[in-house]
């Protein structure tokens, strides 16, 4: 024992106790599963089961899914997640007891200024929120911001010709960011931040940074979530807290420039939920007060910037690879809005080939790679009773990769969503922006931003692979889905005739 530290007796039990408490409390929540009769990769000691198969998070449910089945236990460091897949326990959980089991979505906590966000907002509180954020997306809402999105999206076709002409090498990233977040800043803000020409502005160095999660923070609340009030008290956060600063300045400043002026009559997302402070709606609503406005802005800007552009770098990508689908849309295009003639908002909704592709490219690449909510209180469901608390979790990007729902899944096939086999897709197969309640408010505004440009950019190029193209393409790990690196095309013009 000579080459033992020398310590007393009561410091070698103290020391012996500790290591046995540590060792105990990482495995402690690690036998849920096991008891419940559900399969799942093996936790390890605190760390869980995350990315044991594959360090893409959304990769690694695909994996799960192809070894555990549709239902599957998983670890998020030491928090237990029932990972579903089922279609048919979707529908109750998203829909059918949503209001009385699932209306909430899992809270991390450390939310810094952002807690009262609608994505954050619980019970009471979101219904209030998403009472009064809904008329901003109406149609006829949506019908008076395209002509903004259609500024952008002509600007945005401009800067490619000078590429186009000199045969370059384009950067998808480097266009379709960009018109994302002026699209965005200038429907929510009434800001025309031209990111196009200043693609170094600082409100695209926050938008890209403030949902950078601190990993550090992230594993120390999972493993020891009894510190999270004490970390919540001294103002520490899973997001950057720089960013969310930068935006809560931007909305101070132009809410101050708006009083006494014109622009309070401004239509745009800022003025509607200004709005809501003086005036009551049908139900008697609380307007949001100043902090609600500032993390909904917040919200909306990354959100609504870095799904938009992902999807659009998505379809630039497939529709390179897939040049007979190209020119398919292209006739449709060019039939729906002959000699390049001027993109019409209710034309634009009913192209269906055009739908299908992006319904397609959703598929293929949900914006959101997993939903999630929590239990309010213990359910069964298909025969699997969730405990209270429990989280449970959709993995939406292996979902739509289901072979069993979703023939030769890896397979780029917009045909899957004609208007003679849409009916055949089971209604909670197909989830890229969520079902139910508390499916995603900006869901057709999205799309209405993807669909001009796509259709903008196609009447004018076509896409093409080249030398640099990645492919297959590598994953971010991070946030939501999309590509590890920018995605490099050449684009082609077409006949002016």
């Amino acid at each position: 024992m000579g080459f033992l530290p020398f310590f007393s007796v009561e410091t070698w039990i103290l020391l012996i106790t500790f290591i046995c408490l540590f060792v105990m409390y990482g495995k402690w929540s690690h036998g849920v599963f096991e008891k419940m009769g559900i399969p799942g990769p093996k936790p390890l000691m605190y760390l869980g089961s995350v990315c044991q198969h594959n360090k893409v998070y959304y990769l690694d449910d695909n994996e799960c899914a192809k070894k555990y089945g549709r239902v599957w236990g998983t670890y998020e460091l030491r928090c237990p997640l029932l990972a579903v897949m089922d279609p048919e326990m979707l529908k109750v959980i998203l829909v059918k007891e949503c209001f009385t089991y699932f209306i909430n979505r899992r809270n991390l906590k450390l939310n810094a200024a952002l807690n009262d966000a609608l994505v954050f907002s619980e019970d009471d509180h979101w219904r209030r929120v998403r009472n009064l954020l809904t008329p901003s997306f109406t149609s006829g809402r949506l019908k008076e911001m395209f002509s903004i999105m259609k500024h952008h999206s002509r600007k945005m076709t401009d800067c490619l010709q000078s590429k186009v002409d000199n045969n370059e090498v384009i950067s998808i990233q480097d266009f379709f960011g960009p018109y994302s977040l002026d699209v965005m800043t200038s429907c929510v803000l009434s800001v025309d931040i031209d990111s196009l020409n200043n693609p170094n502005c600082s409100m695209m160095k926050h938008v890209k940074n403030i949902f950078k999660i601190s990993m550090p923070v992230f594993l120390f609340q999972g493993c020891f979530p009894f510190f999270v009030p004490v970390l919540e008290m001294i103002g520490v956060s899973l997001f950057c807290k720089e960013s969310i600063a930068f935006f809560k300045m931007i909305v101070k400043k132009i809410r101050a420039e708006r009083n006494g002026s014109s622009h309070q009559t401004s239509r745009d997302i800022l003025q509607q939920m200004i709005t809501s402070q003086t005036m009551k709606g049908s139900k008697n609503l609380a307007g949001l007060n100043d902090h609600e406005i500032t993390s909904q802005v917040t919200m909306f800007a990354f959100a609504g910037f870095e799904t938009t552009a992902n999807t659009l770098y998505f379809l630039a990508y497939l529709l390179a690879r897939n040049p007979e689908v190209m020119t398919r849309l292209q006739k449709e295009i060019d039939s729906t809005f002959p000699n390049k003639g001027s993109v019409d908002y209710e034309a634009l909704m009913q192209m269906e080939y055009l739908d299908a592709v992006v319904s397609e490219c959703l598929r293929l690449y949900p914006p959101i790679a997993r939903l999630d909510r929590k239990a309010k209180e213990t359910v069964m469901i298909k025969g699997i009773t969730i405990p209270k608390d429990m989280g449970v979790m959709v993995p939406v990007y292996a979902l739509h990769r289901d072979p069993e729902l979703w023939p030769e899944p890896e397979e780029f096939r917009p045909d899957r969503f004609s208007k003679e086999n849409k009916q055949n897709i089971h209604p909670y197969a197909y989830l890229p922006f969520g079902t139910g309640p508390r499916n995603c408010l900006g869901m057709r505004f999205g799309l209405v931003i993807v669909k001009l440009a796509l259709a903008e950019v196609l009447q004018n190029y076509s896409f093409s692979v080249c030398e640099e193209t990645e492919i297959p393409l590598q994953m971010n790990p991070e946030s939501f889905v999309g590509p590890l690196r920018p995605i490099k095309l050449k684009m082609l013009a077409r006949s002016t005739t």
